[in-house]
């Protein structure tokens, strides 16, 4: 029998992620920058994209495997890994809510931001991440929060205003983004609430363009936002769409010369 392929894949390998990546560089750094990375730390970073805080954690000498479910990011993290020369990171393909090709207790810490908040089955996620972590070791995600004011949780919302209701059985994304859930996520995988931090964070997302030029990278590169213009275009509400997420980008652009905008986001740690 074949298992229908992970919805993910397809969305995350149309258009090229990298694009959107590129603007989240400096907040993945500076992220990483406070991971307490130590030289030898094994870590895995899931959902990875092509390896904003990949790259950071194996510049500050940790063994990390990168996991993403699209193989075009993959391909684009084995690639910025060998430019810069890091023999300690590789990337490989695999489905965050089955991690069949990992050991158990196989790694120090594990990182995902923005990654595997997007998985389905986010019970079997959470699982996952803590079967692959060595007792004592931590689970760090960054997930974007439901109804946020800010940016991301903003293009989400206005997005699914034009997209079909999801299949039955959909679990949002966002829902990893409240803490209830997380508390029960993990604790449906043997971590207690009392081990499991919470904290508001920011990422910038930096462009060297107009808010509107941003805009049209997210239209061009972004799934979930190519799939909503797609939506969009079949009801002749496409220009609608342009409008309000141009004028979101426009009300929280920080920047005078080019684009900065904030976006809040939950930071979770958990100990195994």
């Amino acid at each position: 029998m074949n298992t229908p392929a992970n919805p993910n894949k397809a969305l995350w390998e149309k258009g090229d992620f990298t694009r959107i990546a590129d603007t989240m560089r400096e907040s993945g750094e500076a992220l990483v920058q406070r991971l307490g990375i130590t030289k030898g730390l094994k870590v895995l970073d899931l959902a990875c994209g092509d390896g904003t805080t990949a790259l950071p954690e194996a510049k500050l000498g940790a063994d990390v495997l990168g996991i993403d479910i699209a193989r075009n990011l993959v391909e684009a993290g084995n690639r910025r890994a060998r430019e810069q020369g890091l023999n300690n990171l590789k990337f490989q393909e695999g489905d965050a809510s089955n991690l069949q090709q990992l050991p158990d207790k196989a790694f120090d810490l594990v990182v995902s931001i923005f990654g595997a908040m997007f998985a389905p089955k986010p019970f079997e996620v959470a699982k996952e991440m803590v079967r692959v972590t060595r007792p004592g070791g931590r689970i760090v995600m960054g997930n974007w929060i439901p109804n946020d004011p800010t940016l991301v949780a903003q293009i989400l919302k206005i997005s699914s205003n034009y997209t079909p209701p999801p299949p039955e059985g959909f679990v949002s994304p966002v829902t990893w983004g409240i803490e209830s859930n997380v508390i029960e996520r993990f604790g449906a995988a043997g971590v207690p609430a009392k081990n499991i931090s919470f904290a508001r964070d920011t990422f910038t997302f930096n462009f060297p363009g107009t808010p509107a030029g941003l805009v049209d990278e997210f239209r061009k590169y972004y799934g979930p936002t190519m799939n909503a213009f797609e939506a969009a275009e079949k009801k002749g509400r496409a220009g609608e769409l342009q409008k309000e997420l141009e004028e979101l980008f426009d009300s929280q652009n920080k920047s005078q010369a080019a684009t900065s905008i904030p976006a809040t986001f939950l930071r979770v740690t958990a100990t195994v």
